[in-house]
């Protein structure tokens, strides 16, 4: 019998997708709002690297919940606009 050992995919790259963006968002509050993780745990996982300096990055769920919180900020931020 053979055991196969998979490690989850990591997305190292995300702070290179969010490029667009990276100046706009306050991503201390974005960190503590919708991960409810501190700024430094955050900053790793945008940089791709876990908290020894290895490589980390976001897990697939991770990813989904990044998604899903700027999705969530996009919206506000359309309803405010539309407020005006």
């Amino acid at each position: 019998m053979e055991t196969i050992i998979t490690t989850p995919e990591l997305i190292t790259d995300m702070k290179k997708k969010m490029r667009g963006i990276l100046q706009a968002i306050s991503w201390r509050d974005f960190a503590n709002t919708y991960f409810h993780r501190s700024s430094s745990w955050f900053y790793h996982k945008m940089d791709g690297i876990d908290g020894n300096g290895n490589q980390g990055g976001f897990n697939q769920e991770e990813a989904s919940q990044m998604r899903d919180a700027l999705l969530d900020l996009s919206e506000r931020i359309r309803q405010a606009a539309e407020s005006i």
